[in-house]
């Protein structure tokens, strides 16, 4: 579980890209008053085993590295779409055409969006 004091975003990050997530893109929802996170974490794997592995290690690597367990989590069963609830940052790792579908950036347009460059 999160408190106001740990900035999870570095070590969600980290996760992603230490199974190789891709286009990695950042949502802060913070001044939308009708959202329901501050802030979603969104990527991408490039098929539904990756998907799980990518979610795993962020879990994985937000134990590990800060003992943070998420709330909930969902989306396992066809691994299409998974998300994590980590209270105020919610994470999603989406099929590419799984996350064209549902262009959480479009409908979150009005908030600020910040791309972070995949590593290779």
């Amino acid at each position: 579980m999160t408190d106001n004091t740990t900035d999870l975003l570095p070590m969600i990050i980290e996760g992603i890209q230490d199974r190789k997530g891709k286009h990695i893109t950042v949502v802060d929802l913070s001044d939308i008053e009708s959202a329901a996170a501050s802030r979603f974490v969104i990527c991408e794997g490039t098929s539904s085993q990756h998907v799980a592995a990518v979610a795993d290690s962020v879990r994985d690597y937000l134990f590990e590295h800060g003992r943070i367990k998420p709330y909930n989590y969902d989306g396992y069963t066809n691994s299409q779409w998974i998300v994590i609830d980590y209270d105020d940052t919610m994470v999603h790792v989406f099929l590419p055409e799984t996350r064209r579908l549902y262009d959480l950036e479009g409908l979150w347009s009005d908030a600020r969006i910040t791309e972070i460059p995949d590593l290779d």
